[in-house]
């Protein structure tokens, strides 16, 4: 199975839980230390926490972790357990008398989707997403579906089981120092419909416990991940890129209800062809309509990781063109 992991350095982990009042996750992407990173928000309801931090204009230039969670602006709190887990290793913008993580976070909606609205992630729930991404060996296949932030996650105003997906594309030819990998992982919580599906036990406009379907308030969080070098302007450019994938994979995508947002990490490992103009375009051109294709197949992997499940929520079956 390709996916995010395929990217030398990356290591995802999941925490989260489920009954009690419960369905809801954080995922933390934890990259090698000195990764360059950028963002670019596209949804009209967004929630995220320290995405300044990644404007190519802004002083600092690396990320330390990425954190996907659940419980809308509320689960935000969990980046704030991440951020003691690299505080003690070290990992940080180093400032007098020690560091500062920049650990940006972005939010699903899931409020009150296991019965209790005030059961959502905090920042014991994401210490412990990352310390199961550090215990991860190089390479480690990623748990997709119902797990970490897709946990609650649902598709379609509610009808039918989103959750994580991951992919990975490999590129020859646009670095002398060997293949280029863009991998992606995707939490699918949409507003919008995987575009070639075929639904499977779900009745239109109801939710999967027969009522009326709930509110559109949704979002897709993506990570893109790449072991070339990358500046920050460059992640920018290839998160903002990433969004394609999005349009490709969900009917309707960017709504006023969804907040989604792509991440760009850059581990810097591989340089690109740059030996004159033309060629560091096309380089970067490649990477980045490989980023679309990516993000594209990790959320209809989420889509189908999910629908592997056995549950009473509506299922669909992504069709891969």
């Amino acid at each position: 199975m390709t996916g995010i992991t395929d990217v030398p350095g990356i290591r995802v982990g999941h925490a989260g839980r489920r009954g009690g009042g419960w369905l809801s996750g954080v995922t933390v992407v934890l990259p090698p230390p000195g990764t360059t990173g950028s963002v670019d928000v596209r949804g009209g309801g967004p929630g995220t926490h320290e995405t300044d931090a990644l404007d190519p204009t802004t002083l600092t230039a690396t990320v330390d972790a990425v954190v996907l969670t659940g419980g809308s602006a509320f689960g935000l709190a969990a980046a704030h357990g991440v951020q003691r887990w690299c505080e003690e290793q070290g990992r940080g913008f180093a400032v007098p008398g020690g560091v500062v993580p920049i650990v940006p976070a972005a939010a699903i909606f899931d409020l009150g989707r296991g019965g209790d609205f005030g059961a959502r992630p905090d920042a014991a729930m994401g210490y412990d997403a990352t310390a199961d991404a550090a215990s991860r060996p190089e390479g480690h296949d990623v748990d997709r579906g119902s797990a970490g932030a897709g946990t609650g996650a649902l598709i379609g105003r509610g009808q039918f089981k989103g959750g994580v997906g991951t992919a990975s594309i490999t590129l020859d030819g646009i670095s002398k120092d060997g293949p280029v990998v863009v991998g992606a992982i995707a939490v699918v919580n949409a507003l919008g419909l995987p575009i070639g599906t075929s639904p499977e036990h779900a009745e239109p406009g109801h939710g999967p416990d027969g009522s009326s379907a709930p509110p559109a308030l949704n979002t897709t969080l993506v990570v893109v991940a790449t072991n070339a070098i990358l500046d920050k302007a460059e992640c920018k450019r290839t998160a903002s890129a990433a969004h394609a994938g999005l349009a490709r994979a969900l009917n309707p995508s960017h709504t006023l209800a969804d907040g989604d947002t792509v991440f760009c990490l850059a581990t810097g490992a591989l340089a690109l062809d740059r030996d004159t103009d033309a060629a560091r375009q096309l380089s970067l051109i490649t990477l980045q309509s490989a980023a679309a294709d990516a993000v594209r197949l990790a959320i209809l992997d989420g889509v189908d990781a999910a629908g592997d499940e056995t549950t009473p929520t509506g299922r669909f079956r992504a069709y891969r063109r």
